[in-house]
């Protein structure tokens, strides 16, 4: 680890505080502010690494997340960059194992297929490259076994798909889910169609 400051905010005191240079590293400075240390304000450096710690511990996020929550609490740009640049360096903010992460996660528990989660690696800030690369770890077959189990689990028991009415009502709510998951509407129809076929056969075959 490169040297990340104790995550415990430090108050000034009168001998100095903690300042961030040119370079963008923390260093001591003098102390502009009031001689009583009781009465300086907590350094906004320290500050904005125990927000970047505290949402860490909380869970993974990307550089975007992390930065959009520094400017809810007010952290000066600059400080903010400087913060997240030492975490980066120290490999605590990782935006391609976020992506690698994020993309098997939301895959296996919210069945999304590759459009959905695309949008939502978009939203968090993650570059289309880096995106790409954490979605080739899903492939075509995953998406579809992932769509079937999807729409195995909502089809309604006791659906009559030997009914027309009943069948088409199911295939069009089943389609809409599929495609609210990320699945284009060819795919998710198809999909549908063959699961419902699927199991309409099993139904035709119990006694």
């Amino acid at each position: 680890m490169t040297g990340i400051d104790n995550p415990r905010p430090r108050r000034a005191t009168a001998g100095g505080r903690r300042g961030v240079s040119d370079d963008g590293a923390f260093q001591d400075g003098p102390d502009h502010g009031s001689s009583v240390a009781g009465d300086a304000e907590p350094d906004p450096v320290s500050v904005a690494q125990n927000i970047v710690y505290r949402q860490l511990t909380a869970s993974a996020k990307s550089r975007l997340q992390l930065a959009r929550k520094l400017a809810e609490r007010n952290i000066p740009e600059d400080v903010a960059e400087a913060v997240l640049d030492r975490f980066q360096e120290a490999r605590l903010i990782n935006d391609a194992e976020f992506a690698d992460m994020w993309v098997r996660s939301r895959s296996q528990s919210r069945k999304l297929a590759k459009g959905a989660l695309r949008r939502e690696l978009a939203e968090k800030g993650i570059d289309q490259e880096t995106a790409a690369a954490a979605l080739d770890q899903l492939t075509d077959a995953d998406e579809e076994a992932a769509a079937r189990q999807l729409v195995e689990r909502k089809l309604r028991p006791g659906t009559d798909l030997q009914d027309q009415a009943a069948r088409d009502k199911a295939t069009r709510r089943l389609a809409s889910m599929l495609a609210r998951k990320g699945y284009q509407p060819s795919q998710a129809f198809r999909i549908v169609n063959e699961v419902l076929d699927s199991c309409a056969g099993a139904d035709r075959g119990n006694p």
